[in-house]
């Protein structure tokens, strides 16, 4: 058996091109060639989709709390007019929970998609990144929202559906011709919720990288400490 000193395992740590590279066992936690931006920013990632999975987490932060499927444009979510008869009637009282939470419970399924993406990226192609404190997030989020957004969708359908929110719109398009009219269907509401939901993600993803980056080294140890059980 190896016996690690936690304090000897520390390295290094890359923001630029230079790498003082760690011990094996290190490395097989942080990824290969040391703690680097990818590192990070995997890190960062884990980290904010284990707290938007937390229960209301999406609906109870106004900064990203998810709005009614957005329909012809607009800022506010609904048109103005569907937004004020569908809530005299009083039938979407806990549709926008619903929608949140459909979002939070994508979010606890998405990391495996973060990661490829995140492992398919060349940060060497941006090298501009490493001066901005959500460089590697923004980084992320053009090379490749486009397909993370295509591949978090049916993670949103399947908490959609399961929560009953498509049944609850369904049930409305058959009472009030406005519903259908303005457009709302299980693929629209569904883009619209991937669309606010992958902001949200973003948001906080970029908030781990730069907590992150404040103390980097702070940080490793942790998550060493974790590694070994101390």
């Amino acid at each position: 058996m190896t016996i690690i000193n936690r304090r000897k395992v520390i390295a290094g740590v890359v923001f630029g091109s230079s790498l003082i590279a760690l011990p094996s066992v290190a490395r097989a936690q942080f990824g290969s060639g040391g703690i680097n931006l990818s590192s990070i920013l995997g890190k960062a990632t884990d980290s904010a989709l284990d707290k938007l999975a937390e229960p209301g987490a999406y609906y109870d932060d106004e900064d990203i709390r998810i709005g009614l499927p957005i329909v012809g444009g607009g800022s506010g979510g609904l048109l103005g007019s569907i937004m004020s008869g569908a809530s005299k009637l009083g039938v979407l009282d806990d549709v926008p929970r619903q929608i949140n939470d459909a979002a939070g419970i994508a979010a606890g399924e998405a990391k495996p998609i973060f990661r490829d993406a995140i492992d398919g990226l060349s940060f060497s192609d941006a090298p501009g990144i490493i001066n901005e404190s959500d460089g590697g997030t923004q980084y992320l989020r053009s090379s490749s929202n486009d397909a993370l957004h295509a591949k978090l969708s049916p993670l949103v359908d399947g908490a959609l559906e399961g929560l009953g929110v498509y049944k609850t719109f369904d049930g409305l398009a058959e009472q009030h011709s406005f519903i259908s009219q303005a457009g709302l269907n299980r693929e629209s509401i569904n883009k619209s919720v991937t669309d606010q939901g992958l902001d949200g993600i973003f948001n906080y993803v970029g908030k781990e990288e730069a907590e992150f980056r404040k103390d980097p080294v702070g940080n490793v140890t942790k998550s060493l400490g974790d590694l070994f059980g101390s």
